[in-house]
């Protein structure tokens, strides 16, 4: 009898042990020994007790009517009207997009290329009131306008600060898909990427951009993407043709100093140093013979412009503006232009593996 009571104890304390051990060292098992992990996977069957499903039925998913009827008075769709002239006789042609009331008193930003060379701009509020709009002001660099209809008390849309937004994150879209008549279209998808570069077919560069696979179409231009508090969190951009799922906002912390600007001044006043570059890859350092692997090379100079004037050659690479790292050509425009015309910067730059600075006045960027 007392030997079996030592053998229960010997038992049960190394049971004990063996359990602490696991317990403890459970990545130990898994890393050094694989075999071992499967058989300990073999010792342990999976009971079908253990699994469940729910329902289809009982699975509760989102309702997004309260976010579309707080934002929809925000959104309002545009219609446009464009003189062709051609060699024998002219032509009208019509377009149509989508906006965001940005001021009780009117004022309504949509993108640059929705009532780029229109004749005519018509906006249509939620409430079936159609105004001939102004244009205040429009940019092309960032692909954003503002127009001014002759109303008072609109709803005006509220902006959110989107380096709070996430990955992953909901969204929704409410635009004038396809000009369709009645209600606008709304969408939902997430937050696929951010901070993302855009390059049209005529090479222009859009920086900081918010991906999205909510779907974008013709018609959604200049609409909002908003998070599920109905804040704004981007301006509806463009999407990729070739592709399902893959569209682009202007983030809204990028289009809030742009749409100011653009109501005080009716243009965005942006320095300029007179000089356009790309991205130094390691592959081209490395022909090169460059011991960096990243900043901005120059590609070309104004001539008698601020950087030509300051001694910056084709070939140089910039490292830095006022020790700020000019790591890529994105991060070099953020930093520029958060700088004002006539402010003196100071770069820093490598020319055949030698490090040097110099002083560069912006000027203003034509428009």
């Amino acid at each position: 009898m007392f030997s079996y009571i030592n053998l229960f104890l010997i038992t049960s304390v190394t049971l004990i042990i063996l359990s602490c051990t696991l317990e403890s060292e459970p990545h130990k098992q898994v890393a050094d020994d694989p075999g071992n992990f499967r058989n300990l996977l073999a010792k342990t069957p999976i009971s079908d007790s253990t699994i469940t499903e729910t329902p289809l039925s009982q699975i509760q998913l989102p309702s997004f009517s309260n976010i579309v009827e707080k934002v929809n008075p925000s959104v309002v769709s545009i219609s446009t009207q464009s003189l062709t002239r051609g060699f024998f006789y002219n032509s009208m042609n019509s377009g149509a997009g989508s906006g965001i009331i940005v001021k009780e008193s009117g004022f309504i930003v949509t993108n640059y290329h929705v009532i780029n060379n229109a004749s005519e701009v018509k906006v249509h509020l939620s409430n079936g009131q159609s105004y001939t709009a102004k244009i205040i002001g429009a940019d092309y660099v960032s692909d954003l306008a503002v127009l001014k209809i002759n109303a008072s008390n609109l709803t005006a849309a509220k902006f959110a600060n989107t380096e709070k937004i996430h990955v992953g994150d909901w969204v929704l879209t409410i635009g004038n898909a396809l000009a369709l008549k009645g209600n606008p279209t709304v969408t939902f998808g997430i937050v696929s990427g951010i901070g993302r570069t855009l390059t049209t077919s005529s090479n222009q560069q859009f920086y900081n951009l918010i991906q999205t696979d909510a779907a974008i179409n013709s018609g959604n231009s200049g609409g909002p993407l908003i998070n599920l508090s109905g804040e704004v969190i981007g301006i509806n951009h463009a999407i990729i043709r070739q592709a399902e799922g893959v569209g682009f906002a202007i983030s809204s912390s990028e289009a809030i100093p742009i749409i100011g600007s653009l109501i005080k001044y009716g243009r965005v006043i942006r320095p300029l140093m007179g000089m356009s570059g790309f991205d130094l890859s390691p592959a081209t350092a490395n022909e090169l013979g460059l011991d960096i692997v990243e900043g901005v090379i120059v590609t070309s100079l104004t001539l008698d412009g601020p950087s030509h004037k300051a001694g910056l050659q084709i070939g140089d690479v910039m490292m830095s503006i006022d020790n700020h790292p000019t790591t890529d050509v994105q991060t070099w425009l953020n930093i520029l232009w958060s700088y004002r015309v006539g402010d003196k910067i100071t770069v820093q730059y490598n020319r055949q593996n030698k490090i040097y600075s110099t002083t560069v006045t912006l000027i203003e960027r034509p428009q």
